[in-house]
């Protein structure tokens, strides 16, 4: 609440209402709050991320170095990585062939609807319909499988 304040504050009286730019001595304060404001949301929602894991997706993944492939390949290096290359695993053509590259905003499409965004994928899961739901994974998948 805090932060909003300030930042609004800032904000407000930073804007050059002519040409609708902010001024530079709002920006310090601007980045304080957004790092600030990151971080902190960033240790809630990983560790209620763990537990949607543990509910929705560790009986079909792993996500330690080394971890052993099950149903579905081991997450680890996720982040950064293209779809269908995990060494070891049997991924299927649309899969291979999606070509995207596993960042948090792909995975959040994915993840809402997995069949619909990989049409042809052998990944059961329904997806999460909840936006909440789906940032707390993610938040915990950045942070485990790196």
């Amino acid at each position: 609440v805090w932060c909003s304040f300030v930042c609004s504050s800032v904000l407000s009286s930073g804007i050059n209402a002519e040409y609708g730019e902010f001024s530079r001595s709002c920006l310090p304060f601007c980045c304080a709050c957004l790092t600030l404001g990151s971080v902190n949301q960033s240790k809630m929602s990983a560790k209620s991320g763990a537990k949607i894991f543990k509910q929705r997706c560790d009986q079909c993944h792993t996500v330690e170095a080394g971890g052993k492939h099950k149903t579905g390949p081991n997450l680890n290096g996720l982040i950064g990585s293209k779809t269908g290359q995990k060494a070891g695993f049997s991924y299927t053509d649309a899969n291979k062939s999606k070509g995207i590259t596993w960042t948090p905003e792909t995975l959040d499409v994915y993840l809402t609807n997995p069949k619909k965004y990989i049409p042809g994928t052998k990944m059961v899961f329904a997806g999460l319909k909840k936006k909440k739901d789906r940032d707390d994974l993610i938040a915990y998948l950045v942070k485990s499988t790196k």
